[in-house]
Order: structure tokens, then sequence, then C-alpha cells
């Protein structure tokens, strides 16, 4: 039978920067040590579970995500093989922990960790990060802090096998934060399209008998290199969007149709999220 692990689940689209996972880590922490799993962490300059924003957009179309990140617990973790004296251990379930004695003085934990999830205490001499919560878990706990206070269902906590999670993984559309590092991470993302993709958009309005009104129904269709990418019709307030788009992907040319109008064709270079603005279709 095959070892169950823990995972964490983070679904960006329901984080709205409450901060109670962060605030219930600094709790946990804050004024505690804990033999064997983590030395006492500083009232400031850590946070072991951090949220980091983005706005996308401008104007009248704009929007926020949030994205919670800590110690993501990777299998073929870059700070492991940066320890020295087994400072750092993978246990069986799963759980990345640095030892709070073994890794006094070994600076270079800090620098190995690629997600910069790994902090450290000057005053104790000592790397120090997210440990999932191990030793409530070890009591007897059947989740982690940070997954107890979440109100909005953004953070859940799964300990099942490999192969259970790889079927959640594909059933629910989870990836890692940062797929070409490689890492085996054991946090996985729900919707981080949210966070880490662009979009192009608009809104269509026309003129009638010296009246601006919004265009609800046309057809936007977006291509690149003259190729059809996708295509959808405009809301009841003459908007649309075109999301999930690749940062600094290139020229587009998005081309505008509707029912007894003229058509319309603009071109746009995406760098970040873009809102084109109004667009007017003439009779």
């Amino acid at each position: 039978m095959s070892q169950a692990k823990w995972n964490l689940i983070v679904d960006v689209a329901n984080c709205t920067n409450c901060n109670n996972c962060t605030l219930a880590v600094q709790d946990e922490h804050v004024g505690n040590s804990f033999a064997g799993y983590a030395a006492e962490m500083p009232k400031h300059g850590h946070r072991w579970i951090d949220i980091k924003r983005r706005e996308r957009g401008q104007g009248t179309m704009t929007d926020v995500a949030y994205l919670p990140t800590m110690c993501q617990h990777c299998d073929d973790a870059p700070c492991i093989a940066a320890a020295k004296d087994d400072a750092i251990k993978k246990r069986a379930d799963g759980i990345v922990v640095i030892d709070p004695d073994k890794s006094k003085g070994q600076k270079q934990i800090v620098d190995a960790c690629p997600y910069g999830a790994i902090f450290w205490n000057d005053e104790l001499d000592i790397p120090q990060h997210w440990i999932f919560d191990a030793h409530l878990l070890d009591a007897g706990w059947t989740e982690p802090r940070c997954v107890d206070v979440c109100p909005t269902g953004a953070l859940r906590s799964l300990k099942v096998d490999d192969g259970a999670m790889q079927k959640v993984s594909q059933e629910e559309g989870l990836e890692p934060l940062r797929p070409d590092l490689d890492t085996k991470p054991r946090v996985h993302y729900k919707n981080l399209w949210r966070y880490a993709k662009c979009f192009v958009g608009g809104t269509v309005s026309s003129e009638r008998d010296g009246l601006v009104d919004c265009v609800e129904g046309a057809r936007v269709v977006l291509s690149q290199d003259g190729k059809p990418v996708a295509e959808t019709t405009t809301d009841g307030y003459g908007d649309f969007k075109f999301d999930q788009l690749d940062a600094d992907s290139g020229a587009y040319t998005i081309e505008i149709t509707a029912d007894g109008l003229a058509a319309e064709r603009r071109e746009a270079t995406l760098g970040e999220s873009i809102n084109l603005g109004e667009i007017r279709l003439g009779k």
C-alpha cells in the first residue's frame, strides 16, 4: 500500500487577502518554540505564509488576484541538497522540516530556495520556514491551522497517496507554482491563471440617433499570426475579455462585428493585460 502524504491545495480564485493564514502562523510560532520542529518565529520581518498581490488591466476593466505563497515542501527540494549535517529532512508523510539545531549558521539554505520561502533568523542564526504545522498534525490535528482558519476555502489540505493526488490534480486542473523548476512541490495551485496570466479586453458601443449605447452580443474574434485563437460575444455592458493569455506573447488582432453595424479591427501587443477601452462601431 502506498504511503499517504500531505498536500496543500491553494485556490487563487477564492483568496480574498484576509491574511487569516498569515496571522495563524504568526500566532502559532511567535513566542513559541517547538523542539525538533521550529524555533521561535521573529515578530517582525518573517512571513512564512505570504500573500502576493497582482493587479491586471487598466481603467474600467481591472481585477486583482491574491496568491498565497509558502514553503512548497518539494519532493526534490533544493534546500535539502544545499543543507549540511542532515539539517533538513523529508518526512515519510511528505513534509519538509528544517532542524532548528542542526541548521544553525547554514545561511546557504535560504539562498537555495527558488521560491523565496525560507527566511533567515538573525537573532538565532538559523533558516526558518512554514513547517506545514507538522507538530500539530503529529499531535492529532486533521489539518494545519492555515486551512482551519481560511474562511473562503482558498486553502485545503489532503493526506493521500501520490496516485490519488495525481487524480485530484487532473480532475481539478491543479498545477505547480513554478513548473519550470521541476522541484515536485506538494503545494498545488488551482486557478493560478488569475495571477499568472493576462487578458485583452474592451467595451463595444455604437451611436444611434445621437445616443451612445452598449452593444450586446457583438461577435469578437482574437487572432494571432492570422489564425483565430478565441472567440466570444459582448455582454450586456458591451464588454468582452479574452483571458488566460501568456504575458509578453506578442501581437494580436481583435475583430468585432455586429448586425447592422460596421466592423472594427484593433491591434494589440500583449506585454501585461490590456484594456482597449471603448470601441465605437459605426453604421
